[in-house]
């Protein structure tokens, strides 16, 4: 896709004046329209230019492990309702069945989802829907710990809050020792 960067410094510096900040007239705002721009683009919204799959297809590793758990990734997300960021840890944790990643390529594709504006429940499926679909691992599960600036910043004022989500494939129904031992490893419910 395309990016406009004029045309989306120019939508900025006219929601500056329809909020009453002049970016002609107040020498702070000069050019704020541009590196919002250029933020956006360039760190905050760059994971649309990275295909999370192929990079994992692209270092596929044939190996080994009983469990593979890369833990306290930090994550820095958009909120797409707000635009407002959600910070925090990611712990991935997976069950190789002959594929493996170096933990470098895990966390590039948590970065490459979470640099896009998404929800976070939705960027933890992102995350295990990729891990899935290409090493095929016997279970895969995303854990999120993030605080919300739509939470902290505006409305409730929730200081302190943090969201947690865990996203899992690859259970068989009935798989009370897995699911227990996912619950386990990607710390559901703790206070950590």
């Amino acid at each position: 896709m395309a990016v406009d960067r004029d045309a989306a410094a120019a939508h900025l510096e006219a929601f500056l004046r329809a909020i009453g900040r002049d970016p002609d007239a107040d020498a702070e705002l000069q050019e704020t329209g541009r590196r919002v721009t250029d933020a956006f683009v360039d760190e905050l919204c760059s994971g649309y230019g990275v295909d999370s799959r192929a990079l994992l297809r692209e270092n596929v590793i044939v190996g080994e492990s009983e469990l593979v758990v890369v833990r306290d990734v930090f994550v820095s997300t958009l909120c797409p309702h707000h635009l407002l960021p959600a910070t925090g840890t990611a712990t991935v944790a997976f069950a190789p069945a002959g594929r493996i990643v170096g933990v470098g390529t895990i966390v590039s594709v948590i970065d490459a989802h979470a640099r896009r504006l998404v929800l976070q429940e939705a960027l933890g499926e992102d995350v295990v829907e990729a891990l899935d679909a290409e090493l095929r691992p016997r279970w895969v599960g995303c854990r999120l710990l993030l605080s919300h600036g739509c939470m902290v910043l505006r409305g409730e004022r929730a200081h302190g809050s943090r969201v947690e989500s865990l996203a899992l494939r690859g259970f068989a129904e009935g798989d009370v020792q897995g699911r227990l031992m996912a619950h386990g490893v990607l710390g559901l419910g703790r206070n950590t």
